[in-house]
């Protein structure tokens, strides 16, 4: 033990001797090193500027987005002179019989001397829509959509703030709500209440589950740029010199001493200032491009600041278009944008990002802060050409605050694309702040600018290589080299965490190609491939679909030649296996889609295993740079699936998605009144978004769950037990009423999940329609329910337009009735049950708290032994993950005992029928409402709605397979790992041959993980180190031998025993001792 310390004490003094410190945390994840080129203090920042990790506030970016009054953009379909805008607005406009008065916005920015693409246009008067029709006519003019005003909160949370489960309280409890109080303001992002990572404030140490799970607890990095090793970039000579990365924020102070490269700032606002007014500009260029105190990926690049929000954090549509636009005349490499929302259909946002991708501009944006919530991804960070980026902390666990896909462009007819694309620390990130020092901010704002400056380090290692760098090859080799988290699911994590030094050894060796995000489809492997893993399939059941990701490298154009062929293993039963592929007729910009449905041959109706197969497909790209001929890429995509025998009727549920609505593009309310931060229903509605914990209940108890994206009259009734409408908006069409009922009579058993629904309330909770520019009343409440009750006409059954909530209970369970409905009519034979609630109506409308008894809000029928049974509850939202208070799970696997097995669990048969009041008049459909405009059922000619045609059931076109007599690969994730971008050479060291650069700490990295068949021998010239640690082997074995002696002069003679005879000795050999007495 003494020469253990004594060979410690030695070793370290040497390491302190020669100016090294490493402190190594992980394996491959967090590391703080200095050497003594690097100033010590300069990890020590002034702390008069820094919020320390003893009290790091969180803060939460929020969005609300409204419509300017009377103000219009036109999009023009090219850039044209403002001259010509205007001759082309007037031209269009003077056709129209009445006097209209108008006026081109005048923009006072940088761009408004070049050539642009829109005007802003402001009437006085636009009552009257018919011009809208006039100026659409004219060539020139592509769409015409409303200004948009964004504004974004940044609101600091404290751990003396009210905890998630009071807010839940307080909103379960529910108090009187004054006039104006129930009229919505949109919000992206819930309340989210997270503590801090530093021990001292996270109450871990007084916390009642400290015990419960032992772990190495990380500490958080000083420096964002150590966690992921940038300083071996640095090292290579690579610091982000000749990349032009633009930050569209707030804007940055003149003289910040952290930045020594700005080229440009510009100001987009109507406020005549450049500087910072809010410190989040400042924090995002700091993470990307500071070179002291708190590091940045970047220093070298150069920075164009583009300010696009008021001090008061506000911003306009227009803004953005103007500055994109000049974002592509300057020639940006790489842009940055922390902002997002719900709203995909803004027409000319999203053209203009695919304007810009379009331009070579490679896009990095934060996925969002509305998890732990999934469905709830943030454009532009959800579409195909962006870097969709997600957060976590350094305990590598997927933040709290970070979105979850799937994405819900596709609902109801199709699935969601996986996002987000990587993550990466969002948590306690340290960076600039407003004018020296450094600040903490979380936030998945904060994980876009690390990925962006990581983004602009790499481009700087390979802009010289010419069209190697673009959105997609970047995307490419971030999600290739990117380490899979073990316990999150690709709609968490994507492909992974960011991994700096992989990536670049896959850039450095990148040639322009093709590939599939996921690149293969496993339904075996959980959790990452959650929900697809979480289900298997099986023959009759509806056709399981993935949204696989086209990433095309090769060309900003492209598109599929022939047919995708799929190719069964026959000694891995793919013939077992039925596959039917649809995909982009062009990849534009950079991407496109391939479909991907999955279902049982008949043959294997009652066979149970593995089966295996792959698709292949090839990649066509124009030639470049002078080639000749076309670029092509092969790809193909392994598919591995678990097949079971059919279930029994009894154990499959039908969810019905075809008949689930959502903003946008419509206004749809929320399900509950009482939750103001959130008026839009934007979720999907979808099993594996907002109704995910319901499934996985569902799931677990042994149910078989499957998604009907189409009309009633196209899915076999005789296959399921129970079909469930939940939330349900759109309308049905005559031939589905006509269905259900000859269903029912048949044996299908149908569960409804109703909401609120109530003129007078829906007038109340007005919102500014983004689409017309004018205060809107709902189209529906929570539920559609003049539309659910034609629906349940036949059966004898209707719900009213009242609206309750309370608590209650049903045995010994609880749960909270928010905002639901009651019963209006029902068999008299059937069982109604009732209980005590709030009259929630009555208080929107007036202010005043009433208190109902017997309110029928469950009610349950059969109509004879041989028919299918039918339950009405008047609420969906204790199953909704959305505002989920107090779930009723178990009031949902009751329910089904009943519908599914004919099984009356006893809490439910204890209860006592309640009688109905005489039924009056039924809810009707508001007068003037706007739902044909964005109904799947409704024709939208003037004039009374009616229904459309009803369409023809779609069929997949099942691809005839051609079998290989091959095995399978048995790990898909590793084998395609080696196959999704070429195999990657060793990293080639570049000796930098410029001066040490000034002003700039680099960390030295002293023992970073390597990626496979790489070794420190290829990396760094170590030449100087061999004296030095051939000096450090000389002293060690010194200090060996003298402690050796030292010891042996110091220890005590040992006593010698006195010696035995030597037959007492022959006789122990031969005898053994004897025992003494």
């Amino acid at each position: 033990m003494y020469l253990f310390s004594s060979i410690s004490f030695v070793v370290l003094f040497l390491i302190l001797w020669t100016g090294t410190i490493a402190i190594k945390l992980d394996n491959d994840d967090v590391s703080l090193n200095t050497s003594d080129s690097v100033d010590v203090l300069q990890f020590l920042p002034c702390l008069s500027n820094v919020t320390t990790d003893e009290d790091i506030p969180e803060l939460k970016i929020e969005f609300s987005s409204e419509h300017v009054e009377h103000e219009y953009i036109v999009i023009f379909d090219n850039y044209y002179s403002s001259k010509s805008r205007y001759n082309y607005i007037k031209a269009a406009i003077k056709k129209y019989p009445q006097v209209v008065t108008w006026s081109i916005l005048k923009r006072d920015n940088p761009a408004t001397h070049y050539p642009s693409d829109f005007d802003v246009l402001k009437l006085v008067n636009d009552d009257d829509k018919s011009w809208l029709d006039l100026l659409l006519d004219h060539p020139a003019v592509k769409r015409v959509t409303p200004q948009r005003k964004v504004i974004r909160a940044l609101k600091t949370v404290h751990e003396t703030d009210v905890t998630d489960e009071d807010e839940d309280l307080q909103a379960i409890k529910g108090k009187p709500c004054l006039e104006g109080c129930w009229s919505q303001n949109w919000r992206s992002s819930r309340p989210l209440k997270r503590t801090s990572l530093a021990l001292s404030t996270s109450g871990f140490w007084h916390g009642n589950n400290r015990h419960s799970s032992r772990r190495l607890l990380r500490a958080l990095p000083r420096q964002i740029t150590g966690a992921l090793h940038a300083d071996v970039l640095w090292n290579l000579g690579y610091s982000g010199k000749g990349v032009k990365v633009a930050v569209f924020d707030t804007g940055l102070a003149e003289n910040h001493p952290h930045f020594k490269k700005v080229k440009e700032r510009t100001n987009w606002t109507n406020e005549k200032t450049l500087n910072d007014g809010l410190g989040h500009g400042t924090f995002v260029a700091g993470v990307i491009s500071s070179n002291k105190e708190c590091l940045g990926f970047a220093p070298d690049a150069d920075l164009f600041i583009f300010r696009v929000f008021t001090n008061n954090q506000v911003s306009y549509t227009s803004w953005f278009l103007d500055a994109f636009n000049y974002a592509i005349l300057k020639k940006i490499n790489v842009l940055n944008l922390s902002i997002g929302g719900p709203d995909f259909m803004d027409h000319p946002f999203v053209d203009k990002v695919w304007e810009l991708t379009a331009n070579n501009v490679i896009m990095v944006s934060a996925i969002g802060n509305d998890g732990p919530l999934y469905g709830t991804l943030n454009n532009p960070a959800d579409q195909m050409d962006v870097i969709g980026v997600g957060g976590i902390n350094f305990e590598d666990s997927i933040a709290k605050f970070s979105s979850r896909g799937m994405t819900t462009w596709e609902l109801p007819g199709g699935y969601g694309r996986v996002k987000p694309d990587i993550v990466t620390y969002g948590s306690a990130v340290r960076g600039s702040g407003l004018k020296s020092g450094c600040r903490t901010l979380s936030g998945t704002s904060v994980a876009s600018p690390v990925v962006a400056g990581a983004v602009t380090l790499l481009a700087s290692a390979v802009i010289e290589k010419g069209n190697v760098l673009n959105p997609a090859s970047m995307k490419q080799a971030l999600m290739a080299s990117a380490r899979r988290l073990p316990t999150a699911n690709i709609f968490e994590q994507g492909m992974g965490k960011l991994d700096l030094v992989r990536a670049h050894q896959i850039l450095s060796n990148y040639k322009p190609q093709a590939s599939l995000s996921p690149s293969y489809i496993d339904f075996t492997e959980c959790p990452y491939m959650w929900p697809y893993c979480s289900q298997p399939i099986y023959h009759g059941g509806m056709p399981s679909v993935v949204n696989v990701t086209i990433l095309n490298g090769m060309g900003v154009s492209g598109r599929i030649i022939d047919k995708p062929v799929w190719h069964p293993y026959t000694p891995q039963n793919g013939n077992y296996i039925e596959v039917a592929i649809s995909h982009s007729s062009l990849l534009w910009p950079w991407s496109g889609f391939l479909a991907v449905s999955l279902t049982v041959s008949k043959d294997a109706a009652g066979w149970g295993g593995i089966a295996q197969g792959r698709i292949t497909l090839t990649v066509e790209s124009p030639p470049q740079n002078g080639e000749d001929a076309p670029r092509r890429s092969h790809l193909k995509l392994p598919i591995k699936v678990k097949i079971v025998p059919t279930p029994p009727r009894s154990r499959r549920i039908l969810w019905d998605q075809y008949h689930n609505l959502r903003y946008p593009p419509g206004y749809f309310p929320r399900d509950n009144l009482r939750m103001k931060n959130d008026p839009l229903d934007w979720n999907g509605d979808h099993i594996h978004t907002n109704f995910k914990d319901m499934y996985v209940h569902l799931r677990n108890a042994g149910f078989f769950v499957e998604v009907l994206g189409k009309p009633f009259t196209c899915f076999d009734a005789k296959q399921y037990g129970t079909l469930l409408i939940a939330d349900a908006e759109e309308e049905y069409f005559p031939e589905e009423i006509t269905k259900l009922r000859r269903d029912v009579e048949n044996g299908l058993s149908v569960m409804v999940l109703a909401d609120w629904y109530n003129v007078s309330v829906m007038k109340k909770v007005k919102f500014y329609d983004e689409n017309t520019r004018q205060w809107w009343m709902p189209d529906t409440g929570g539920s559609n329910i003049p539309a659910l009750n034609d629906l349940l006409a036949p059966l004898g059954m209707a719900f009213s337009d009242n609206v309750y909530e309370g608590m209650y209970s049903i045995g010994d369970h609880q749960t909270h009735f928010a905002s639901g409905t009651s019963i209006a009519k029902f068999p008299s034979d059937g069982l109604i049950i009732g209980r005590s609630l709030k009259n929630q109506g009555h208080e929107v409308l007036t202010g005043e708290t009433k208190t109902q008894d017997d309110v029928p809000i469950l009610g349950l029928h059969q109509q004879n032994p041989t028919s299918g049974r039918v339950v009405l509850y008047g609420d969906s939202n204790c199953v909704d993950s959305s505002h989920l208070q107090k779930e009723c799970f178990w009031l949902l696997e009751m329910l089904l005992q009943y519908t599914s097995f004919s099984n009356l669990p006893i809490d439910l048969s204890d209860e006592s029928t309640i009688s109905l009041p005489p039924s009056g008049q039924l809810p009707e459909r508001m007068e003037g409402n706007h739902l044909h405009r964005y109904s799947k059922v409704l024709d939208s000619h003037l004039g009374e709605p009616k229904p459309r045609p009803l369409p023809a059931c779609p069929h997949l076109a099942w691809a005839k397979g051609e079998p290989l007599n091959i095995s399978a690969p048995s790990n898909l994730y590793q084998h395609q790992k080696l196959l999704s971008v070429m195999d990657a050479g060793p990293m080639v060291v570049k000796q930098p041959n410029v001066q040490q650069r000034s002003g700039i700490a680099i960390e030295r990295v002293d023992d970073w993980e390597l990626p496979p068949g790489m070794s420190h021998s290829n990396q760094l010239d170590n030449s100087n180190a061999y004296p030095l640690i051939a000096f450090f082997s000389t002293v060690l074995v010194l200090v060996f031998f003298f402690v050796h002696v030292h010891k042996r002069k110091t220890r005590p003679k040992r006593r010698k025993g006195p010696r035995l005879k030597r037959f007492t000795r022959l006789q122990e050999r031969f005898y053994g001792k004897f025992p003494s007495v």
